[in-house]
């Protein structure tokens, strides 16, 4: 007990306030940043089968990425780092970790893992507490490893850190819904819709709780959360019993036909200020709680792409996944010109970088990060709900 106290006062001595981010848009300044090295193309399973598109390039590849890949994604993710350190944002990353492995759990195997280039999918934020998201995908349940030594480093630095890993699921074949969509109907974007829209998504919703860090949306007391292929209903309803102080909101996106993360639908800028995808709109019902609390949603700019990269999963709404480094300046995608220019138009300072050969590793820039410390307070940004 003694060896104890004396650690305790030890820590006591050297603590320093490091973990502290309500939202998405307040100034920036210490940010975790993914890498892209060793990341594969994960082999078929119940989770991607139905979120890899029909005429995907992707369909039935696996295996290391190529290496000319990984060297360019490289490039475009230490140039954001040091873009970030150049405006005196700290930014720490995880060491490199071989992905390339099979990987075993009592309940599956997988032949390779992911990797760790999307930050943002495992790691959320919320005021001092970082949580380590369960995830769906079988290839990534060991994911949240990458940054272990990060969030221990600042465990030790930081008496008010708390540091929290939700439970982590069983992603057994009971876990998905079986034949949930046929050959034909996967071609089919109307069938595929049709599901969207009656709230139907391949993981069962009560089979065990769900969810990714990327679904959630941080507005100081409120934390909305999609429901769609990466989080189910137990997923959310255990954030809300989680974080009790703060109000959890369920949020759907009918015409998203591959509803996977929230931050390329729906993404705040500022206070009161939400772009949203133009072809994935919040339905009417669910926009009341914006519009009674004085908030704009206005459409998104156009894509500047009309495909995606190759081997990529996510959509050419990427255009819209930025990293807001306070409410004055905003990070984009170089060649996105037309989202650019909209940033201008509301006023906004875009700063330009190259990142499009990124993409395919798991996403745009505000997929790349997780938040560490953003200044600020847990604000009440919809006060008519109190």
């Amino acid at each position: 007990m003694a060896v104890r106290g004396g650690v305790e006062k030890t820590l006591a001595r050297t603590s320093r306030k490091i973990v502290s981010s309500w939202d998405e848009f307040s100034p920036l300044k210490h940010i975790i940043i993914g890498r892209p090295d060793n990341c594969c193309i994960p082999p078929d399973e119940p989770a991607s089968t139905y979120k890899i598109p029909h005429d995907s390039d992707m369909k039935g590849t696996s295996g290391p990425r190529p290496e000319y890949t990984v060297h360019a994604a490289q490039k475009e993710m230490d140039n954001l780092c040091d873009l970030l350190k150049s405006h005196g944002i700290q930014v720490d990353r995880p060491d490199p970790v071989d992905w390339t492995k099979l990987i075993k759990t009592p309940w599956f195997e997988s032949g390779t893992e992911f990797g760790c280039m999307p930050a943002r999918d495992v790691l959320l934020t919320v005021g001092n507490e970082i949580l380590e998201a369960p995830m769906s995908y079988r290839s990534r349940w060991f994911e949240y490893r990458a940054y272990r030594d990060i969030l221990y480093s600042y465990w030790l630095q930081d008496l008010d850190f708390k540091w929290e890993a939700a439970p982590k699921p069983r992603l057994s074949n009971d876990t998905y819904k079986s034949n949930y969509l046929d050959e034909h109907d996967r071609a089919d974007m109307s069938k595929r819709l049709e599901k969207m829209h009656n709230k139907d998504f391949v993981t069962k919703d009560w089979e065990e709780p769900l969810f990714d860090a990327a679904d959630v949306l941080r507005l100081g007391k409120d934390l909305f959360v999609q429901h769609g292929f990466t989080t189910n209903l137990a997923g959310i309803e255990w954030l809300r019993r989680h974080f009790p102080n703060h109000r959890v909101h369920a949020v759907n996106f009918p015409n998203d036909p591959y509803p996977i993360h929230i931050d390329a639908t729906f993404v705040p800028l500022r206070p009161g200020l939400i772009i949203n995808n133009p072809v994935r709109r919040l339905p009417d019902e669910q926009r009341k709680v914006f519009h009674d609390n004085g908030w704009e949603i206005l459409d998104a700019a156009t894509p500047a792409h009309a495909e995606p990269p190759p081997l990529c999963y996510s959509s050419v709404w990427l255009s819209m996944n930025c990293l807001i480094v306070d409410e004055k300046h905003v990070i984009v995608e170089e060649s996105e010109v037309h989202q650019i220019q909209q940033m201008k138009d509301l006023g906004m300072e875009p700063i330009p970088i190259p990142f499009r050969n990124s993409y395919a590793f798991g996403g745009g820039l505000h997929c790349a990060s997780a938040d560490v410390y953003r200044e600020g307070d847990c604000k009440d940004y919809f006060p008519n709900l109190s």
